[in-house]
């Protein structure tokens, strides 16, 4: 695990200088704070072929595999092409088996090496070979080309900027930002998409002109022009036509390999354990696998209906797992500016918090863990879809669609908690009249479209012209178009939300302690068998995940599988009428707050006072919208 920066130009006036590419390192130290390397190839002229592009790689490693010969940038045999990685391949002891019976020679015991091998035989299809999480820059000199590739599901981040003169990429923004005359301009289009989603959608940066590579995508840049892919491109209205017994014994075998593969390790590694369903089968899997003691974390509340630290210690006890835990408290808002730094861009899902902890914590005791992130996407977890799917009935009967849809049922006084039976009523009324994928994301959005008409002055509103970031949910929905309508959704929550929200809060939080996180549920064989399986073997009357259940049920306690999903929340409804009230005053009112120019200060001053008397919970809200002015405050300058 490693953090990964350079540049490719044809520009002699646009080189990298060797000070930049060690400021952009140097920015990814706490990536990798084992060790560091660059390779740098000066533009020349070689006539008739005309120029030759200059090429910078640097890398910060974080020593996981093969901790003597491991270090990059690593090239092929004649050093006419080199790699730089961030990552893990699974199956990279098969493919050097493979290549070595190939011919390829090989000079350190790691995976990193395998790509570049690979990459000398298959060109860009090596990427569709490789099990794994990652992002890389491979620099092809014989065709005179720098080649970016993102794993599947989006686990590990890569940025990038690119002119007809040069091209600079990273792992992280900050990293960019120490390359003279990079983009600081904020984009109107990506605060809007922000405020709706918590995150800004890749391919967008909170900067213009500076962008995300999409996952499951490859960038080739030559000549000056950049061309970006997907390489992964499966058919999502493909369908399982065996039975449940065939997909049981299939999901099994699948799910023990994708752990068995991720155990391996030459330092300490451990398990996530938050007691739900997800990290309790990891754990389990992990505890019968050939690791001894497994070592599990959890992070807990002290506001109970939060506070998921208990079923962790029931699932531990029953595991024989040497367990940890710590309790998070209001006071983790200390590290707010810390997470505005290490997130690069406005990032507002609130778990962050927990999740900086929970790094934190393990990172004390390993230095790999596993997670159980992607089991809610891949067998309808998430309460959301009990409730489009109640919706999705209600649409065959218009009058009690119109019925729910009545204004009075927006009246009801409704308790202040935010996981409120009534609360949830109330907002499941508010949409049942739009088409299922737009009452799905008015659910979803933290600011939906009226919420956010109501806070934009109007000369923020005319910045955006004819941007919709529901866009952005429709294209993947758009991708299952023949499968039924909770299929869909869950694969559009795969497609956008996973990636940008889950993914991005993992890697950075745990990335910041030097900590690698890997998801069995995310090996995309899994993915895509999964995906095939019917709705109706993953929600079952109020049963999520169905079909993991019942192929787990005897190896995990009960209340494992009794009890409602928590979420991994932090009780910001709580927060915001306690300590948070005055930080949110003090920054979002304040005479020289940066959002101002952008913002209604009325609307903002009524979320705080509605939310503060209980009339509604506008928690997240809020926290988005402080989280928006402190990265304000922290990266843009007067």
């Amino acid at each position: 695990m490693c953090g990964i920066a350079g540049a490719a130009w044809f520009d002699p006036d646009k080189a990298l200088s060797s000070a930049e590419l060690e400021a952009m390192t140097r920015a990814l130290r706490h990536r990798g704070p084992d060790d560091e390397g660059a390779y740098r190839s000066e533009l020349r002229h070689e006539p008739p072929r005309g120029t030759t592009p200059g090429v910078a790689l640097g890398f910060r490693r974080l020593a996981i595999i093969d901790l003597a010969t491991g270090q990059q940038p690593i090239p092929n045999e004649d050093e006419s092409i080199w790699l730089v990685f961030n990552g893990e391949i699974y199956n990279y002891q098969a493919l050097r088996h493979r290549l070595e019976g190939a011919g390829h020679t090989f000079r350190s015991r790691g995976d990193a090496e395998t790509i570049v091998h690979l990459y000398e035989d298959l060109g860009t299809e090596a990427f569709q070979h490789l099990n794994g999480m990652f992002a890389l820059a491979i620099w092809d000199g014989p065709r005179r080309r720098l080649v970016l590739a993102r794993d599947r599901l989006g686990q590990k981040p890569l940025v990038y900027h690119a002119t007809p003169q040069r091209l600079t990429f990273a792992s992280e923004l900050k990293s960019l930002l120490e390359v003279r005359h990079m983009p600081r301009r904020i984009s109107p289009a990506a605060i809007d998409a922000y405020l709706t989603y918590q995150y800004i959608p890749h391919p967008h940066t909170v900067y213009e002109g500076i962008r995300k590579l999409p996952p499951g995508h490859l960038g080739i840049y030559e000549s000056g022009k950049l061309r970006v892919a997907p390489y992964w491109t499966p058919d999502w209205n493909e369908t399982f036509d065996g039975g449940l017994d065939e997909a049981q014994n299939e999901l099994e075998r699948l799910l023990e390999d994708a752990v068995a593969i991720r155990l391996q390790s030459d330092v300490p590694l451990g398990g996530f354990l938050s007691g739900g369903v997800d990290s309790s089968v990891i754990v389990a899997l992990m505890n019968g696998s050939t690791v001894p003691a497994t070592k599990t974390f959890a992070i807990g509340f002290p506001v109970a209906e939060y506070d998921e630290s208990d079923y962790a210690a029931e699932v531990a006890r029953r595991l024989g797992t040497d367990h940890y835990s710590e309790q998070v408290t209001p006071d983790a808002v200390a590290i707010l500016d810390r997470l505005v730094w290490h997130y690069d861009e406005p990032f507002a899902d609130s778990s962050a918090v927990p999740t900086w902890y929970l790094a934190r914590m393990t990172r004390r005791h390993v230095t790999v863990c596993l997670s159980g992130d992607g089991g809610d996407e891949l067998f309808l977890g998430y309460p959301r879809y009990r409730a489009f799917r109640l919706a999705d009935r209600v649409d065959r009967f218009p009058p009690a669609r119109d019925l729910l849809g009545l204004s009075c049922w927006q009246r009801l006084p409704v308790p202040a908690r935010q996981k409120s039976r009534l609360r949830q009523f109330a907002r499941f009324c508010q949409a049942i009249r739009m088409e299922p994928l737009r009452r799905y994301a008015d659910w979803i959005a933290i600011f939906n479209e009226t919420h956010r008409g109501l806070l934009y002055r109007d000369a923020f509103l005319e910045q955006l012209g004819d941007d919709d970031p529901f866009r952005f949910l429709q294209d993947a929905w758009d991708r299952a178009g023949r499968r039924d309508h909770l299929t869909r959704v869950s694969i559009a929550d795969l497609l956008t939300y996973l990636p940008c929200d889950l993914m991005t809060k993992v890697d950075t939080a745990t990335m910041a302690h030097s900590l690698e996180c890997r998801q069995p549920f995310l090996d995309y064989r899994l993915v895509e068998f999964a995906m095939r399986l019917p709705a109706h073997w993953k929600l079952r009357g109020r049963r999520s995940k169905w079909i993991l259940r019942r192929l787990f049920e005897r190896q995990l306690p009960k209340s494992v599988f009794r009890r409602a999903k928590m979420g991994f929340g932090v009780p910001l409804d709580h927060w915001f009428r306690g300590e948070l009230e005055p930080l949110a005053r003090d920054l979002l009112l304040a005479p020289d707050a940066r959002t101002a120019a952008w913002f209604r200060r009325g609307r903002i001053e009524q979320l705080l006072d509605e939310h503060l008397v209980g009339r509604f919970n506008h928690a997240y809200r809020l926290w988005s919208l402080v989280v928006l002015e402190k990265w304000l405050r922290r990266w843009q300058a007067e």
